[in-house]
């Protein structure tokens, strides 16, 4: 028998359904967040990690009359970062779940995908300071995956995982980037950890940035 998903009330716009991961559920840290959860198992057990929340998101977007597309944002010396995609005016916008506040919502106002991507360049570091977003993949329609039931499968979707995160990528930053990047604002760093959990940042990270 066919199981069908039932989202929570209220999830009426893309800044609801933000509110909603923001909010409503907590950061999957469970096996260093190795899990792969249907848009079902993330409500049974109230957390989600970005690929989870992006899933989620695609789902809940879907009910408003949007494509469930999903699309990757690829890095080096961190890890890869799912967005769910939604279009307003023929724009593009994004819903997200990240325990990194920059890295979630953005509003549908960007022409293209890379456009959308570079507003995420920033944000986009890991806990040494380091600006690590490289490339964007290429969006995925998970309506392919209607007949695997992606969203209320009862197992892990790393078959589904493996397909978004293996579409060609297209670069965003030109050769080695290193030294065009800037240095990281310590402020930025701070503001991008605001409502994070478990976020451990190593000594003297700060007073490192700090100097820079």
């Amino acid at each position: 028998m066919k199981t069908t998903l039932h989202l929570p009330k209220g999830l009426r716009s893309p800044e609801a359904i933000q509110l909603f991961l923001d909010e409503g559920l907590g950061y999957n840290k469970e096996k260093g967040g190795e899990t792969a959860r249907s848009p079902r198992r993330v409500l049974e057990t109230r957390e989600a990690h970005c690929f989870e929340g992006a899933l989620f998101a695609a789902a809940a977007l879907r009910r408003l009359g949007h494509r469930p597309l999903v699309v990757q944002l690829h890095a080096v010396r961190d890890d890869d970062h799912v967005l769910a995609l939604y279009r307003a005016g023929g724009l593009w916008g994004s819903v997200a779940k990240s325990n990194y506040s920059g890295l979630r919502f953005r509003s549908a106002v960007y022409r293209s995908l890379r456009e959308l991507a570079m507003t995420y360049f920033d944000c986009y570091f890991n806990l040494e300071g380091d600006k690590g977003l490289r490339a964007v993949g290429r969006p995925v329609d998970l309506v392919r995956f209607d007949a695997r039931a992606w969203e209320t499968a009862a197992d892990d979707l790393w078959d589904v995982s493996e397909w978004i995160a293996t579409r060609r990528a297209t670069p965003l930053v030109a050769g080695p980037p290193e030294r065009r990047l800037g240095w990281m604002d310590l402020r930025l760093f701070d503001a991008g950890l605001v409502g994070s959990r478990s976020i451990p940042v190593a000594p003297g990270v700060r007073e490192r940035l700090r100097r820079r």
